[in-house]
C-alpha cells in the first residue's frame, strides 16, 4: 500500500477552488451524516438513468453531479481530499482558477459515466469524488512528471517515506486501478473502478489538447 501525502512542487498561486471543493465534499459528507438514507437519494444509480425519458424526470442526469460530493465513509473522503489537496493546487495553478472548477466539473460528469457505460442496468449508486480527482490525477502527470511526491509505503506494519517522481507514483495508481477493474471480485463490485479509469484518462488528454493550442 502506498500513499502519496505531499508532493515538493510549490504553486505560484491560492488554489481557491481546490479548497472550495474540498469544503464542499466535507459539507456534503456532514449531510450525509445527518440524513436518515445517507444521501443517497443524491447519488447515481446507472439502471435510474433510463427514467430520463420513461418517467420523464430530469433528476437522474442532476445526479451524475451530486453523486460526486457523496462518500460512503470517513476513510473514503479522508483519500480522496487527500488526493485532491496534495496534486489539485498545482493543477489549478496551471489551468487558472476557473478553467481549473470547469474542468473538475466536466470531468465529473465524464467519469461518472464511463462508469454507467460500464454497468448500465446495475442499481448500485455511483458515490465519490474519485472521478474527478482522477482526471486531475492525469493532469498533473502530463504538467509535472518530474515533480517530487513524499510517498508513504506501508510495508506489512513497516512505514517507509520515499521520494519518488511523479510519474512513477501516479503510473503505477493508475496500472493499479486498471488490474483492479480486471481482477476485482464482487467485494469490490462497488468500487467506481472505470471512472476511475475514464476521469484519469480524461484528465491527461485534457491537459495535452491544452498545451498544443
Amino acid at each position: 500500500m502506498f500513499i502519496p501525502y505531499k508532493d515538493l512542487n510549490p504553486s505560484r498561486t491560492f488554489p481557491v477552488f481546490t479548497i472550495g471543493l474540498i469544503a464542499a465534499n466535507v459539507a456534503a459528507f456532514v449531510y450525509q451524516l445527518h440524513d436518515p438514507q445517507g444521501g443517497l437519494e443524491y447519488a447515481t444509480v446507472p439502471a435510474n438513468l433510463w427514467n430520463v425519458v420513461r418517467h420523464h424526470t430530469l433528476w437522474p442526469l442532476v445526479t451524475l453531479w451530486t453523486g460526486t460530493f457523496l462518500h460512503g465513509g470517513f476513510v473514503h473522503i479522508f483519500f480522496n481530499m487527500l488526493f485532491l489537496w496534495v496534486f489539485g493546487n498545482n493543477v489549478e495553478d496551471q489551468l487558472g482558477h476557473f478553467r481549473f472548477l470547469g474542468f473538475y466539473l466536466l470531468a465529473a460528469l465524464l467519469a461518472t459515466l464511463c462508469q454507467v457505460v460500464a454497468a448500465p442496468r446495475s442499481h448500485l449508486p455511483i458515490i465519490g469524488a474519485s472521478g474527478a480527482i482522477s482526471a486531475v490525477l492525469g493532469a498533473y502527470l502530463y504538467y509535472f512528471p518530474r515533480a517530487r511526491v513524499r510517498t508513504l509505503f506501508i510495508l506489512v506494519i513497516i512505514p517507509l517515506v520515499f521520494e519518488l517522481p511523479a510519474a512513477l507514483v501516479l503510473g503505477l495508481w493508475f496500472v493499479g486501478q486498471i488490474l483492479s477493474s480486471i481482477y476485482s471480485t464482487s467485494s469490490g463490485a462497488g468500487v467506481a473502478w472505470y471512472a476511475h479509469i475514464g476521469g484519469f484518462l480524461f484528465g491527461f488528454c485534457a491537459a495535452l489538447m491544452g498545451k498544443k493550442r
